[in-house]
């Protein structure tokens, strides 16, 4: 071993650790007496875009919200701190207290989860002055909070804890609203600002209006849709029942279904105007065609099958007009003798049916249509199809073939974002119209059009007239599918009604859907007076011509009366004509609970003026 360790061997080994010696002190000094560098963690924040109405209105906006946690191992005086922190939880002393005893071998519990910003502010505050920093604990989540409760929910959508999109919009546009980490050196990262295409405040007015519909005809549930006939955009999106998003944890399923966009049903008599529209497309009849009912459409295969379609009358001699007039079964399912089933088919699904229209809402439907391989398909089934039977449609697809009657047999895709921006208001997109390709002549969708007319001013749709505004209208009454026996129900029925106006230059389209109503279920009794009722309040909103309009001289003159403040004595005040800021005086008041619904102008009250005013008393205004 000794005669190894020479002397060149040593300094061999030596000189290279004496010289990675010399680097690491060298680097140490530098380290100790250069100066510091500041190592900062920087923790990136997803600020999520808001949902707006068409001109602005907020409907989801962005807040904070934070759970409130203990150890209540640590906690000494147990009584004292439920004491002090139950009225900010809007909770008893007990309840606290019997919550920390349960868990008091717990590492961690949270006391209540989801409060408010001022709920946190005022906790904070007693946390610190009570010394309480060594048990208490605060997590803040993103929140989100819907200024117009129930409005629109089902498109709208709602927001987990977890600060991702579990329906409607919110789902369907999550990373549009809420992007994902990319530069992490980034303290805030904004989300985009979706402008929806629908008006909040005619939405406001026509749910209303289905609200009265549905409490008048004791339905299960209705639909309704408003859309701009030209571009696409749909001004009001209505499923009744709906839920609060403010309250979404406590909804039923019912209020959280989006019929519209996820129920597919058989649209009965209303889906003529397509099939019609289709026949005369291709020529296999014309105009002055005419067809013979006596009360029931009947024929044999040949194979001894015999096929019977009742009519709901003997109409006698009809030609397309009047059959859709008078929404004759036997004319039209003799009209579908005269057509190739797959002729009618592939416009069947021009149209739209047994596709997915491709709005930005999840989980929607593609209906169903038949064809010739299909094991269901029967000798029947062209007739029935015709007639809105055998096939299952999606409110929307309904709106969307409707574009094509009202453009000139051309169809405009549907849509409810109107434009999106990003925080400071840039826009990044905005919506053009969709135009697909040609599915009728022009002639054969004015056509359609006009006959539509002749069935409002004369036809089962009369109880849809407007008298100042010209509006083409089809109604439809079809009996429900029955899950326990099968077949369909004899008590179960779904009305509807497809609306286009003005005829001569289509602007909008108005489609509504009553479900399972009790007593009548006609469409044209039940859902034709909807149409009209919804049809002034889109009018009024919108400012469209009515030739009924009144014109009216002034001399210029007014007097102007001093707005007098409103007070609570012993009897409700007459709120009508007063002005929301009018009313915030009220609000804090401790003898009533005041509910406002809407913006504007009082229009509505209850209880009426003179009403005696009673402890905890609500009054209700509704302003427009």
């Amino acid at each position: 071993m000794n005669s190894f360790f020479n002397k060149v061997r040593t300094w061999i080994i030596l000189i290279p650790c004496i010289l990675l010696f010399i680097l690491v002190y060298v680097k140490y000094v530098r380290l100790a007496i250069g100066p510091q560098k500041q190592i900062r963690k920087t923790t990136t924040t997803v600020e999520r875009g808001s949902i707006v109405d068409r001109h602005g209105k907020p409907l989801a906006v962005q807040t904070n919200f934070y759970h409130f946690g203990i150890t209540p191992k640590l906690i000494k005086d147990v009584d004292s701190f439920s004491t002090l922190v139950a009225p900010v939880l809007y909770s008893r002393p007990e309840e606290i207290k019997e919550k920390i005893s349960q868990n008091i071998k717990s590492s961690f519990l949270y006391i209540r989860k989801k409060i408010t910003t001022e709920q946190y502010e005022e906790l904070s505050r007693i946390v610190q002055e009570n010394n309480y920093e060594n048990f208490c604990r605060f997590d803040r989540i993103p929140g989100r909070i819907y200024p117009e409760n129930n409005l629109a929910s089902q498109l709208i959508g709602y927001m987990g804890d977890d600060g991702v999109g579990l329906s409607g919009i919110e789902y369907a546009k999550n990373a549009t609203l809420s992007p994902e980490v990319e530069d992490t050196s980034a303290e805030t990262i904004h989300g985009d600002n979706i402008y929806l295409t629908i008006d909040a405040g005619l939405q406001f007015k026509l749910e209303k209006v289905a609200q009265k519909a549905m409490d008048n005809t004791q339905a299960e549930s209705i639909m309704l849709i408003a859309a701009n006939s030209r571009n696409g955009e749909i001004l009001s999106y209505i499923s009744l029942p709906s839920a609060n998003l403010n309250d979404y944890g406590n909804a039923t399923n019912e209020e959280k279904n989006d019929r519209p966009s996820v129920s597919a049903y058989e649209p009965g008599s209303v889906f003529k105007i397509f099939s019609v529209a289709a026949f005369l497309d291709c020529s296999s009849i014309t105009p002055d065609h005419l067809f013979l009912c006596d009360g029931i459409y009947q024929r044999k295969t040949n194979l001894g099958e015999t096929i019977k379609i009742t009519c709901l009358d003997h109409h006698g001699w009809v030609n397309a007009r009047n059959a859709l007039k008078l929404s004759c079964n036997d004319a039209l399912a003799q009209m579908s003798e005269k057509v190739d089933v797959n002729t009618f088919l592939a416009y069947v699904r021009q149209f739209g049916f047994g596709e997915r229209t491709g709005v930005e809402l999840p989980s929607e439907t593609r209906g169903s249509v038949k064809n010739q391989n299909d094991k269901y398909w029967s000798a029947r089934s062209k007739a029935t199809i015709s007639i809105g039977q055998e096939i299952s449609v999606s409110a929307l697809q309904m709106v969307q073939a409707a574009t094509a009657l009202a453009n000139k047999g051309v169809i405009v895709k549907p849509t409810f974002i109107q434009r999106i921006t990003d925080h400071e208001g840039n826009i990044k997109y905005q919506h053009e119209p969709n135009y697909s390709n040609r599915v009728l002549k022009a002639a054969t969708a004015n056509y359609i059009l006009s006959c539509m007319q002749t069935t409002a001013e004369s036809g089962t749709g009369t109880r849809a007239s407007l008298g100042d505004i010209s509006i083409g209208v089809k109604t439809g009454t079809a009996q429900m599918a029955d899950p326990v026996n099968g077949g369909y129900s004899n008590t179960d029925f779904l009305s509807n009604c497809m609306a286009i106006l003005p005829v001569e230059n289509p602007e909008i389209i108005l489609y509504i859907v009553i479900e399972k109503a009790k007593g009548e279920t006609y469409a044209g009794r039940i859902v034709a007076p909807v149409i009209a009722e919804a049809a002034d309040e889109i009018i009024d909103h919108l400012g469209m011509n009515r030739d009924g309009a009144a014109s009216l001289a002034h001399s210029g003159r007014f007097l102007y009366k001093e707005n007098t403040p409103l007070t609570l004595n012993s009897l409700v005040p007459d709120f009508i004509g007063k002005s929301k800021r009018d009313l915030l005086p009220l609000l804090n008041n401790s003898k009533v609970n005041l509910v406002i619904r809407g913006e504007g102008w009082v229009t509505k009250q209850s209880p009426d003026p003179g009403t005696p005013i009673s402890e905890n008393l609500t009054i209700e205004l509704y302003l427009e």
